[in-house]
């Protein structure tokens, strides 16, 4: 290895947060070697060998403000993101979603990539991170595997972190808006009154557990990949499954009714929904035991005719899937690094932060923490009143308790100081402020030598009513 490999970033994954940091540091003329293991060891999602392709969906999300998926595509620019306008340069019309032709965006991403003199791109598979450790002590690592790590290497960052702080498959429960609740129909509460009435309860009569029974077993399910079904059902049972094995399954499981009263009655319901507090705000709630593998069109179904839930608002819908993702609020540190081995950083899914675009922050976001420590230079932080500062913020600090992936949302921003009325308007404050709070954040620190910012002009027109 020589001196010019020896000062290099490492970077593991060519996907979204993988090129992301690749040529965010190399155009700051730091050396790259960005190690991506296709396509001679292919994963069960991937078609192709480029780098950053999009094995789900092609859509980036929304472009329209003041969504918080627009909002973030906003911060990027501003950070001068290299994937996002690549993206914009292979869009394909898609509304008022931001699709790219797949194979085009990829193969663009794949040559720039490899054209760029200061990243050496190596196709091979890493299974261990010791003797990348071991090479020199100014070089950074950052691991962007994604999801579906492979085995080898999944297993070795389980041995180094312990684990359980690594989770191969992602059961998680819906997580809801506060805001968006019917506070007059639930009853804050903890079983057998302990907590200082820590959770939120849907309480239901023996009518209204028998309707949400059939809604469960009638509901569209979504079909999953084979690799998505190994293991998957020993670990935790989809809640309509349980609902399929026998008409009292719930009420004596994930929902059951024990140390709860319902007030109006001063006795026990015939069964409960609880909710319990996503952050120390208590803006968005999760659906506990909840956890499902319904079409999202069918969760908003079902769940908006739970009481309280009529007009209710997703944070993020329930998934069930092969996820490998760390346990980052235990793990990570606030750059996204391993607070035991500085040099050691995570980005892109793996560290829980979910999503296309999310992902691209991601790279970027470590991509600039490992920047500023190797010139000695003061590490950004994000604003949590931007989108993506306060996703980094929920997966970094130790308040966040049942972490589970999340895309950008609302519900995990501080309150604003003037809350408007309407849902539009209020979220229009919310977008005005991520942007101005991350345009403030780039100029005051210019020591990391931020890439040029650009605008979306071409959506302009799309920022209507709808």
């Amino acid at each position: 290895m020589t001196d010019t490999d020896e000062k290099a970033v490492h970077i593991i994954g060519g996907g979204l947060a993988g090129s992301e940091a690749a040529w965010q540091l190399a155009e700051r003329g730091v050396p790259v070697r960005l190690y991506e293991m296709r396509p001679a060891h292919n994963t069960p999602a991937h078609r192709t060998g480029y780098l950053a392709e999009l094995v789900c969906s092609n859509s980036l999300k929304s472009l329209v403000l003041p969504s918080a998926a627009a909002a973030l595509k906003h911060e990027l620019a501003l950070m001068g993101s290299f994937l996002l306008k690549e993206a914009l340069h292979n869009r394909v019309p898609a509304g008022m979603a931001l699709a790219v032709e797949r194979e085009a965006f990829a193969r663009a991403v794949s040559q720039k990539i490899a054209a760029h003199p200061g990243i050496q791109l190596v196709h091979e598979e890493i299974t261990s991170l010791a003797p990348l450790l071991a090479a020199a002590s100014t070089q950074q690592i950052i691991v962007a595997t994604g999801p579906l790590s492979s085995d080898a290497l999944a297993e070795d960052i389980a041995r180094m972190l312990g684990r359980e702080h690594l989770a191969f498959f992602d059961a998680a429960a819906p997580i809801v808006e506060a805001e968006s609740l019917d506070r007059q129909k639930l009853v804050s509460q903890s079983r057998f009154d302990k907590g200082e009435g820590a959770y939120l309860n849907a309480l239901l009569d023996k009518e209204q557990y028998l309707a949400l029974v059939a809604s469960l077993v009638r509901a569209e399910r979504v079909t999953l990949r084979s690799f998505e079904k190994r293991e998957l059902f020993s670990a935790c049972q989809p809640i309509e499954e349980v609902a399929r094995s026998g008409v009292d399954a719930l009420r004596y499981g994930a929902l059951k009714p024990i140390g709860l009263t319902d007030p109006t009655t001063g006795k026990r319901p015939y069964a409960a929904i609880q909710l319990r507090a996503e952050n120390t705000r208590q803006s968005a709630w999760n659906l506990v035991g909840f956890q499902t593998n319904l079409s999202f069109a069918a969760q908003e179904e079902v769940i908006r005719r739970i009481p309280g839930f009529e007009q209710v608002s997703f944070v993020r819908y329930g998934v069930m899937h092969r996820n490998t993702f760390l346990n980052s609020p235990e793990v990570l540190g606030s750059g996204f690094e391993l607070p035991s081995e500085p040099r050691l950083r995570f980005a892109g899914q793996i560290t829980g932060t979910e999503g296309y675009t999310e992902a691209i922050a991601s790279g970027l976001f470590a991509a600039l923490n490992a920047y500023a420590a190797l010139r000695e230079r003061s590490a950004p932080v994000l604003p949590d009143t931007s989108t993506f500062g306060a996703l980094v913020a929920y997966a970094t600090t130790g308040e966040t308790r049942h972490y589970q992936p999340l895309h950008v949302n609302y519900g995990l921003m501080p309150p604003l100081s003037q809350k408007p009325r309407g849902k539009r308007e209020r979220y229009a404050a919310y977008a005005e402020r991520a942007i101005a709070a991350t345009r403030a954040m780039r100029e005051a620190n210019s020591q990391l030598d931020f890439l040029p910012a650009y605008e979306l002009p071409h959506f302009d027109h799309l920022r209507q009513e709808r």
